[in-house]
């Protein structure tokens, strides 16, 4: 058994907390990497250059991969985590909605979005324009208003349909030809892996660079690592204790 200090133990989630509320993991059968548009792969949408280069298409995927579990509620694990140290990969938001109020959301939240900015830049994180009137009464299946509709509230011209830099909105999410910056607290999250002297991953496929990361800290400092997930993937050491269970069943047994 764990026997848990709060500065000293981290939290590192992944998409398996949040399919306990019924989203939809990243990697499995209806997975956000799994499941693309209509001409692309999910590797292809994700990035800096297909929003820059095809705002309208890049707007609706996410809107319909992401956007639509805005109203999604948190659950059993969001609920007991919000006390404890987390690192999570999620955007949901949903730590937020269970009233973590200093968790660090590695890759973004869904909720927000900055003003598109060069990498690096310090800039603020405004109210995302999800909930708009105007979005929740697109007829289903009318991806062409929604697309004008989307572009307007991103700041983008309808005719030029080109982001512009310091004034188009973007979503704030870490795409895949991006890089960790300090609107992401990369920085924070580097200084709580120093800390730790207990990792716990849960629900994460280990298959991320900050998992990557995380994973060589607690190599450096002899942390304990502790693996929660009923499939997890063989980290190949000694040291490592898995717990074949979901997150739900190992908060209730383990501590």
């Amino acid at each position: 058994m764990i026997t848990e200090k709060t500065t000293e133990t981290l939290f590192i989630a992944g998409a398996g907390i949040s399919a306990e509320s019924g989203i939809p993991t990243f990697r499995g059968v209806d997975g956000f990497w799994t499941v693309g548009s209509r001409h692309y792969t999910p590797q292809q949408m994700a990035t800096r250059r297909m929003y820059q280069e095809q705002p309208a298409e890049f707007l609706l995927w996410y809107y319909r991969r992401f956007a639509q579990y805005r109203h999604w509620q948190p659950n059993a694990v969001h609920l007991w985590l919000k006390v404890r140290r987390l690192i999570t990969q999620n955007i949901d938001g949903l730590d937020g909605k269970a009233g973590h109020r200093h968790y660090i959301p590695i890759y973004g939240r869904l909720d927000r979005v900055p003003v598109l900015h060069e990498q690096g830049e310090p800039v603020a994180l405004l109210h995302a324009p999800w909930d708009e009137e105007a979005l929740s009464n697109v007829p289903v299946g009318d991806d062409e208003q929604l697309k004008r509709l989307l572009l307007d509230f991103f700041r983008i011209s309808s005719t030029t349909q080109a982001p512009e830099i310091n004034t188009s909105l973007k979503p704030f999410v870490l795409l895949f030809d991006e890089y960790y910056t300090p609107l992401y607290r990369i920085s924070q999250a580097q200084q709580w892996m120093q800390e730790a002297t207990t990792f716990v991953f849960m629900g994460t496929s280990l298959s991320v660079g900050i998992t990557e990361m995380a994973l060589n800290m607690a190599a450096i400092n002899k942390a304990d690592i502790h693996i929660v997930d009923p499939q997890p993937v063989d980290l190949h050491d000694a040291q490592v204790r898995h717990h074949l269970m979901i997150a739900e069943e190992y908060i209730a047994h383990v501590f």
